[in-house]
């Protein structure tokens, strides 16, 4: 006797947060007898999860949601842009439900609305870590939604509202499924993750027949008792970031920081309302890599904020020469719709961000080319990530996945994704390692 699925589409938009958002609702559609189709004429209905954190990433949600209505019709938006639905309704008037991050529940009543399911446990299997949108290898582990923090440029917490930590032995719980799934390195995500657990009051909850504070030191300790990679992203200088360096010094966390400075200039901070003691955070950083040399840094900065003079620009020049940044990203300001920073005076011209981006990324460059050439002749770790017969995509423990450097592995042919492997640097550029396996 033939059973018939209802089949979903999903779009999947965004940044890791949504992915992970993403992969708890497919999650679910699984658990309820729908079948997840690749194709939009194979689907009966399409979801679309936004993005609206800037103007480009409106236009890509809107274009993305307008290509699913085009070739299927029956479209359920949710997501970041789902928070301004007006702007959705506008240029696509015909979408079946609009809703916003986190809103799982509002996603499944729209589809069970225009699908009823049709679930049986025999055949509906689900894996125990859930669906995964990453590869098998790594996983994104969501410790918290939203922020507390007003950054005159940023509208997430209008979008994902104020921070609401999940409690420390629930992160602990998945992240101990995802393991057991097959998962080799966990990438810990939030909008702040240094502030996780304050909303609860640093609760402590037990795991494993062990107390654990639900706060980001504890739940670190945690997670080092996996026994695989762990990296910790979007993590505000806060003073007890000082707690996590010695874990990375012990080889229990990834020795990566991930730190959104966005710029060096206190005047400019103070615009941009974030912490703007740069000495100290100079001063801290020396610390850091005192205490555990291998510590890669990565951050990100915004050239061009409103008001930035170009005495201003050149601090943030020679702050990164002065810290050393291993890992940089950088964006020319945009005016982002609903931002505060929008309504400051003296906005930069256009070509003037850009030239100064340009030599931003010309600075930077250069560090980041001496600090890989450091790695040439020294034998490292590796996780791969793709193979092919020109050999094996891996990365180490410097490398992000999607956002940093990869290492290239000549003769990996015979590696598998996945597999954790020792291989020797012969040269490097400004971005990737180029390795061989010894021997």
């Amino acid at each position: 006797m033939s059973r018939q699925n209802p089949k979903v589409g999903f779009v999947s938009l965004g940044c890791p947060k949504a992915l992970v958002d993403s992969e708890r609702i497919l999650t679910q559609l699984r658990v309820e007898g729908y079948e997840i189709v690749p194709t939009y004429d194979d689907a009966d209905v399409v979801v679309v999860n936004t993005c609206g954190f800037i103007d480009a990433a409106v236009e890509e949600s809107l274009d993305a949601i307008g290509e699913a209505l085009a070739e299927n019709g029956k479209v359920i938006v949710t997501g970041c842009l789902g928070a301004k639905a007006d702007v959705i309704r506008q240029a696509h008037p015909g979408v079946l439900s609009i809703s916003g991050p986190q809103d799982y529940a509002s996603v499944m009543t729209a589809v069970h609305t225009q699908l009823p399911p049709k679930h049986d446990p025999f055949l509906d299997l689900v894996p125990p870590q859930g669906l995964k949108l990453t590869p098998k290898h790594y996983a994104y582990l969501k410790i918290s939604e939203g922020c507390n923090h007003r950054c005159s440029f940023c509208i997430i917490p209008s979008m994902r509202g104020d921070l609401v930590s999940r409690p420390v032995d629930q992160v602990l719980q998945e992240a101990e499924k995802l393991v057991k799934g097959g998962v080799k390195e966990l990438l810990v995500i939030s909008q702040d993750t240094s502030a996780y657990g304050v909303d609860l009051k640093y609760a402590e909850r037990e795991w494993r027949g062990k107390p654990y504070r639900t706060r980001m030191t504890e739940l670190c300790q945690g997670l080092a008792e996996l026994g695989v990679w762990t990296r910790l992203h979007y993590v505000y200088p806060y003073p007890h970031v000082d707690e996590v360096v010695p874990l990375m010094a012990e080889g229990k966390l990834l020795p990566y920081l991930d730190i959104p400075f966005q710029h060096a200039s206190p005047r400019i901070l103070k615009l941009m309302k974030r912490p703007g003691a740069v000495d100290k955070v100079l001063a801290r950083v020396k610390k850091w890599r005192a205490i555990c040399p291998e510590l890669t840094i990565r951050s990100t900065f915004i050239v061009g904020f409103p008001g930035e003079t170009e005495q201003e620009f050149e601090e943030l020049l020679d702050f990164l020469r002065e810290a050393q940044l291993d890992r940089v990203g950088a964006f020319a300001y945009s005016p982002v719709d609903g931002a505060k920073a929008n309504d400051l005076p003296d906005p930069v011209p256009d070509d003037i961000k850009e030239e100064r981006l340009e030599r931003f990324m010309e600075v930077q460059a250069e560090i980041s080319g001496m600090r890989l050439g450091d790695k040439i002749g020294k034998r490292i770790k590796v996780l791969v990530d793709h193979v092919d017969a020109d050999g094996a995509v891996a990365r180490s423990a410097a490398d992000a996945p999607e956002i940093d450097g990869v290492v290239h592995v000549e003769n990996g042919q015979k590696l598998r994704p996945g597999q954790f492997a020792e291989v020797e640097v012969f040269t490097a550029d400004q971005h990737d390692l180029f390795a061989r396996l010894p021997g």
